[in-house]
């Protein structure tokens, strides 16, 4: 071998390995969108306010939360955590408890009268929230935390919309709920009750407002028809629900039949059972993997004695008695009828079919259009057909949720915003997602996600206590601490540590680090350290224009 090729197979050596004057990578620190973040509907920094709580700065922790969500007891009971769903932390043991820690922050926040920041300045301009539900409250939130005034409107006698109507509060204790409503009126927002809005243009110009967010919430049980020679009682769940929630106790006798499988009929039959049924049996048309209801709900009815005949539907009633045809499933897991038929014994029936939401105050705005479904036409700046008159929430197409309520509203505040300015809100870029499969979790080790405690099944008959307990202090600091802060730097000094080099200069707390490429060889042991994946190694700059020299 000639010197020459000597030279160039080291030169290759040096190339490949990274290292030395013809560093070919370099270690450049970066930001990546945790898996969790972008599954929370309502677009909460969770990894921000759980890097906070796990330093035990539980009050830095709430206020990161709240810029997102103002309502965080409340989501940490009823929101079903989709967040918790594509946690990276799940692929060692199991995921984070978000919505535990959330909860903790939150009913820690109610205890020590935490409140929101009032506006210092006034814009001068005005908002008509029609709805006092998830997504009015927290479009009113993030209006008035923007200077101007809101109303909003609403036609019960109470606010909370769905949350108080249709949530038992087995599930959403209502001190809880009515505390954090109230911390928004506090910060400014004006919320009359009582007053159905029938006439929206008419209100908007005698109110002198600017705009109107109209967030209805889906209140209307949708109807089926079900042939009855002499029917026996027959309730909707939106209305037995709502009733049950102000104290009352509808006549349902010893037995009551649900037909649905969402949540509701869940929520209908747990309820149906704490008022003193001998027996609550839903009836769904399809299998439990298809069941729209969740998991956990299903377990928790069946637990406390909650019977479910899968694959059924109702063809006839007869005062007291139900005939119901068998279903099968076809390879596209659509339910067809079999052609064989029982008979089931109920007292009272609960239609739990899903909900509609009542748009006929909009009908007669020019310009508004409607889908199929009654729900409300709006561009991509959340505004319907009339300029002016913004919609979200049940009212909208979309999936339906309280955390996608309070997504809603938060969005609409910021178009609302940028068109009482005569702009138009852009959302900015966002930093790709980061996988579990590109984490170096070198010290990987198992600590699974802390239990909630339940109050026991045979104390649940007994009234509407709260089923899940909060977690305790240590609990949530414990849960805080497993988040792997995926995709950004935590300052665990991994980086620095292992640089053989001494390449990697500490800025202080907060403030990360930087390298001195002077002393960098690119050797990679840095990005190799970096738990989360917060160093990714880039080709060096003006590298091509050397090789091809």
């Amino acid at each position: 071998m000639t010197g020459q090729d000597l030279t160039k197979s080291a030169d290759l050596t040096l190339h490949d390995r990274g290292t030395g004057a013809l560093r070919s990578r370099r270690p450049e620190y970066v930001d990546f969108l945790p898996p969790c973040n972008d599954a929370c509907p309502a677009g909460e920094n969770i990894q921000a306010w759980l890097a906070l709580a796990q330093d035990g700065n539980y009050e830095a922790a709430w206020r990161e939360l709240v810029i997102n969500n103002p309502l965080p007891s409340i989501h940490g009971r009823v929101c079903y955590h989709p967040c918790e769903d594509v946690c990276n932390r799940a692929f060692t043991d199991s995921a984070v408890s978000i919505h535990a820690v959330e909860r903790f922050l939150g009913d820690l926040a109610l205890a020590e009268g935490w409140q929101f920041e009032k506006p210092t300045e006034d814009t001068g301009k005005k908002i008509l929230i029609v709805g006092a539900g998830p997504s009015g409250l927290s479009a009113a939130y993030q209006l008035v935390r923007m200077g101007h005034q809101v109303e909003i409107r609403e036609a019960g006698p109470v606010a909370g919309g769905m949350i108080h109507f249709g949530i038992p509060a087995y599930r959403m204790p209502r001190d809880e709920l009515q505390a954090e409503i109230d911390r928004i009126e506090n910060m400014g927002v004006r919320i009359t009750l009582d007053h159905r809005v029938d006439d929206v243009l008419a209100e908007k110009e005698e109110g002198g407002f600017d705009a109107v967010f109209a967030a209805v919430g889906a209140h209307i049980s949708k109807k089926i028809d079900i042939p009855t020679r002499e029917a026996g009682k027959i309730l909707d769940a939106v209305s037995f629900l709502s009733s049950s929630n102000k104290g009352e106790r509808p006549k349902l006798g010893r037995r009551v039949a649900i037909y649905g499988g969402g949540n509701t009929a869940m929520d209908a039959a747990r309820t149906a059972k704490r008022l003193g049924v001998d027996e609550a049996m839903i009836i769904y048309r399809r299998d439990r993997s298809s069941m729209p209801a969740h998991d956990f709900e299903a377990d928790e009815a069946i637990e406390e004695g909650v019977k479910i005949k899968w694959l059924r539907t109702i063809k006839e009633i007869d005062r007291s008695t139900f005939k119901v045809e068998v279903m099968e499933l076809d390879e596209n897991g659509r339910p067809q009828p079999t052609g064989d038929f029982e008979t089931l014994e109920a007292d009272s029936l609960i239609l739990a079919v899903g909900q509609d939401t009542d748009t006929a105050f909009l009908e007669s705005v020019p310009g508004i259009e409607f889908q199929q479904d009654h729900t409300v036409v709006v561009d991509k700046n959340m505004m319907t057909g009339h300029e002016g008159i913004f919609a979200g929430g049940d009212m909208v197409p979309s999936d339906r949720s309280v955390t996608i309520a309070v997504g809603h509203g938060k969005h609409a505040a910021r178009h609302i915003d940028a068109y009482l300015k005569g702009t138009e809100y852009r959302r900015k870029a966002r930093h790709p997602i980061i996988g579990h499969e590109k984490l170096h979790i070198w010290y990987r080790t198992a600590a699974p996600q802390v239990e909630q405690n339940r109050i026991p099944i045979v104390d649940r008959q007994q009234g509407f206590d709260e089923i899940l307990q909060n977690i305790t202090e240590s609990d949530a600091l414990f849960e805080a601490g497993r988040c792997l802060s995926c995709g950004n730097c935590f300052e665990c000094d991994g980086c620095y540590g292992a640089c053989p080099e001494g390449a990697i200069i500490k800025l202080g707390p907060g403030k990360r680090y930087r390298y001195n490429f002077d002393l960098c060889t690119g050797c990679a042991v840095c990005f190799e350290q970096c738990p989360c994946h917060a160093i990714e190694m880039i080709d060096e700059p003006g590298l091509d224009t050397v090789q091809n020299a």
